[in-house]
């Protein structure tokens, strides 16, 4: 950021000197530009054409040029020589320079004197400039000797001086915490400050160097909330410090009125500026154990926002609205009228939020008035807030199931409209979901997504539809129909889909009986394809369904699950590294599991910019045990659990655990802090008590455990043979030797120590820490070829009294046998008094489960639970996990 504005400031007044409608930097060599700098050593220097050829470094540099080390260092110690010039911008450009290239050029250290004598000279325009270049070359081992200048800028007269020094220090903290820690007095003084801007730096440095001391920040926030501070950005970071110590107090909604820190956050409701009230009513908007008497002020402001005529105000105020409207949603509906209002505001980003908050607010009887509304609406706007607007009716849709007709019709019309591929794809995601969501949506969504494919100019969305037709259209009420559609894209279309197409074909063949001679004859005819691929395809599957074995199409064309690709390649590294007389079991690997990613719902935060791949829980597990001595043999991981708290969080000693699923052992991962600053533990280990047929294979302590830093410690542990036995209660207890130490230097104070231990809470190993979800692609198929004798079936009856909705039945259901619902969300619909939920999953080994349970509501739930499984022992757990 600093970079920006100086370069801005900078670079930008010779910009703006030449009359050139084009960008005179696009077309630069690297080699050209870095010959040119030997113009630095010329005498006397030319300031402005040195100027210039800084200003092409630095635009190569931001523009993604690489330099290796040896030019680097040579652009660097050219760039030295220019310190012998008084120009003002030039030096500004060379300490630009300077920081753009000290973590690629070596010995950058030898400038550091020139910096120092720059930072304490009396020309202000040079000052904050170099602290900062000086500040970014400066390692641990050299700070110490610019200390004393730091500590002098930080309490500097000039709030540029003070701002540099406060911003560097607040960087150099995360690589030399224990020097900066020794300038808190100066960031103290600096917070009395009259200018806005130090005062809210040293704000920032102060909380950043007492943050691991709970009780230290404690009295910063309270000494300042009794004294007025001019700043509003220091008083917005405040109110932040302050819900984060009331998130951590887990203040009761109850006690909120009378906690300190929540009066404060409420009196800045009143503050004069706007920036800070919105801060406010954001910040109780958000918190946690909240009620209508705490929430009502702040939703009273961010109605008054709405009418504003200041839009950056409107902005922030339906934002926030449009984040909370599914957690307050009661809250948010009385703000609806503003929200209408909104619809048609001349700033898109403002009236694109607006619709969106009513879509997730609004009622059943309300959904065809806001279509109409949108419908004019939507047309106008670009398709970067018309993915925002589709996201919103999918949750619509989500929520109010028997309105899918309603909502299906306008999606559909949106596919039609012209609209780059983003959009389209947003709108084909959500007719997907809404088709997994509601069986009764499934004819309709499906003719829509028939008919957009007949025009579909994106590759990628015809083979996803494709491939959504091959596994959702044989189960239609008429799947014929569909087979139409599908072979025009033989006919038609680009290689790729056509090869989709033929799968989609097989499909069909597979799972309807009638159709089975009509796919033949069509499949026939792909083999004469000019593409490869489709040849092949068409040969395989053709070959595949006229051997008439149903095993064959199951496992080759209905159903092909997929490994998790990160975990098959670990479990192959671990079996060539292992003992290769043995084959390797494809079955012990994984499911690919299937994640719902969360997408922002604010158009602002709409990027093309590249995503970090996501991992699963496991994979992340498995690189970090597989540094354990003796885990390999285990194999891989079946499912890691979330982490569970075994003590007081406000004890001295805080234990975790995790746990480490295997297909015959568990790994229970211990993570432990020691809060006492005057104590070193060390041999830190959890003794278990095992149940009846557990055995214990290996004990992992943590060496040592100082003050406020979390170690892990493990136990390995065999599960029984029997299967039925694995849930289980264990017994622990946390052991560890005792050394007292000096609480400032953490050295103990003698080599002699006493053997203590603490008790922990009772840990237990359920049914659901086993099972690994799963989701069939077509449950009922999957059912009923599993009833057969190679499947067991364990069937019981359950009379669960003690829930009243068929809802808190179905999620107890699926909390406590830790199965995927057949669809992503498995919701019951309103007024029903009977329901069926289907579900699936993996039990550790590899063993499949499906589940079927019958709920009727009458006086409690009746439950008629249905398992099959491969094995009788999972089979018998499972069935008996809820009683």
């Amino acid at each position: 950021m600093f970079f920006f504005i100086e370069f801005v400031m900078v670079a930008g007044i010779l910009i703006k000197k030449i009359k050139c409608t084009t960008n005179i930097y696009q077309h630069l060599e690297k080699t050209s530009v870095l010959q040119e700098t030997r113009t630095f050593n010329d005498t006397p220097v030319n300031p402005r054409k040195c100027i210039q050829i800084l200003t092409k470094i630095l635009y190569l540099i931001n523009q993604g040029e690489q330099l290796v080390a040896r030019e680097a260092t040579d652009c660097f110690f050219a760039m030295t020589k220019l310190f012998q010039s008084k120009d003002v911008v030039l030096r500004r450009m060379v300490y630009l320079g300077i920081k753009e290239l000290s973590s690629i050029a070596e010995d950058v250290i030898i400038v550091t004197s020139s910096l120092t004598k720059d930072m304490t000279g009396k020309e202000d325009l040079y000052r904050p400039s170099a602290i900062r270049a000086l500040c970014s070359i400066t390692d641990n081992t050299m700070l110490q000797a610019v200390e004393r200048y730091m500590k002098q800028c930080i309490v500097d007269k000039n709030p540029a001086v003070s701002c540099a020094a406060l911003v560097s220090s607040l960087r150099l903290a995360s690589t030399a915490g224990d020097v900066v820690k020794r300038w808190a007095n100066e960031a103290q003084e600096a917070l009395n400050s009259d200018n806005i801007m130090v005062q809210y730096h040293a704000l920032g440095l102060l909380y950043h160097i007492r943050k691991s001391d709970r009780l230290a920040v404690s009295k910063l926030v309270n000494k300042l909330t009794r004294n007025s501070m001019k700043s509003p950005y220091a008083v917005c970071m405040l109110i932040r410090i302050a819900c984060k110590l009331i998130e951590e107090e887990d203040t009761s909604a109850e006690d909120m009125p009378t906690s300190p820190m929540f009066t404060f956050i409420e009196s800045c409701l009143r503050h004069k500026s706007e920036m800070v009230i919105y801060e406010a009513a954001h910040a109780i908007v958000n918190l946690k154990n909240t009620n209508a008497r705490v929430l009502s002020p702040a939703f009273s402001i961010l109605q008054l926002f709405c009418s504003s005529p200041k839009a950056t105000l409107r902005f922030a105020a339906v934002r926030t609205l449009n984040k909370v409207a599914l957690i307050h949603t009661a809250a948010v509906t009385t703000c609806n009228l503003d929200l209408e209002g909104l619809i048609t505001d001349s700033n898109r980003s403002v009236a694109t939020l607006a619709i969106t908050t009513l879509l997730k607010t609004g009622a059943e009887s309300s959904v065809e008035r806001l279509m109409k509304q949108i419908s004019t609406f939507v047309a106008e706007i670009s398709d970067e807030f018309k993915v925002v607007v589709v996201q919103a009716i999918c949750a619509l849709c989500s929520k109010y199931p028997r309105k899918h007709t309603v909502l299906m019709n306008f999606l559909s019309g949106m596919l039609r409209e012209e609209g780059g591929l983003e959009y389209k794809t947003s709108i084909v995601d959500t007719i997907i979901t809404i088709i997994e969501e509601n069986a009764e949506a499934k004819e309709s969504g499906l003719s829509h997504l028939c008919e957009f494919i007949e025009d579909c100019e994106h590759v990628s969305l015809a083979v996803r539809i494709l491939h959504l037709l091959g596994k959702e259209g044989p189960f239609a009420n008429t799947p014929s129909k569909y087979i139409r559609f599908i072979y025009n894209r033989v006919i038609l279309e680009s290689p790729i889909v056509r090869a989709a197409a033929v799968t989609a074909l097989a499909q069909f063949g597979a799972s309807c009986p009638a159709l089975m001679d009509n796919i033949l004859v069509l499949l026939s005819r792909c083999q004469m394809d000019p593409d490869d691929e489709v040849r092949d395809r068409a040969t395989y599957y053709l070959h595949l369904l006229q051997s008439n074995k149903a095993d064959l199409y199951k496992h080759y064309i209905i159903e092909r699950e997929t490994c998790s690709l990160t975990l098959l390649e670990k479990a192959l590294t671990e079996h060539l590294n292992g003992d290769l007389t043995t084959s390797f079991d494809l079955s012990i690997v994984p499911k690919t599991a299937i994640v719902k990613e969360e997408v922002p719902n604010e158009a602002m935060l709409i990027s093309n910019a590249p995503r970090a791949p996501k991992i699963t829980r496991e994979e992340e597990s498995a690189a970090r045990l597989s540094q354990l001595p003796g885990v390999q043999v285990l194999g891989p991981i079946h499912r890691t659990t979330p982490s569970i708290q075994l003590t007081e969080s406000e004890t001295e000693y805080t234990v975790q655990c995790i746990k480490h699923i295997f297909a015959n052992h568990v790994v229970f991962q211990f993570d432990c802090l020691n809060t006492l600053p005057d104590q070193i533990l060390e041999n830190v280990r959890v003794e278990l008590t095992l149940p009846e047929g557990f055995r214990t294979l290996a004990v992992i302590p943590c060496p040592k455990l100082p003050y406020n830093d979390l170690q892990m410690t493990y136990v390995i542990v065999e599960f029984p043979g029997d299967i039925v036995s694995s849930a289980a209660t264990f017994g622990a207890t946390l052991r560890f030797v005792v050394k007292d130490c000096d609480p400032n230097t953490g050295e103990p104070d003698s080599d002699n120590g006493y053997e203590e231990e603490y008790m922990l809470e009772d840990l237990d190993i359920t049914v659901a820490d086993q099972i690994q979800k799963s989701k069939k692609s077509n449950f009922q198929a999957a059912w009923d070829s599993a009833d057969t004798e190679e499947w067991i079936e364990a069937e019981d009856t359950y009379s669960l009294a003690a829930i009243t909705t068929l809802q808190n039945a179905v999620s107890l259901i699926l909390k406590f046998l830790g199965l995927g619902p057949a669809n992503l969300s498995e919701k019951v619909p309103e007024g029903t008094h009977t329901h069926t939920l289907l579900c699936s999953g993996t039990f550790r080994g590899g063993v499949e489960v499906l589940v079927r349970a019958k709920l009727a509501l009458a006086d409690g739930v009746t439950m008629q639970l249905t398992v099959r499984s491969t094995d009788s022992g999972v089979a018998e757990l499972v069935s008996s996990a809820i009683g």
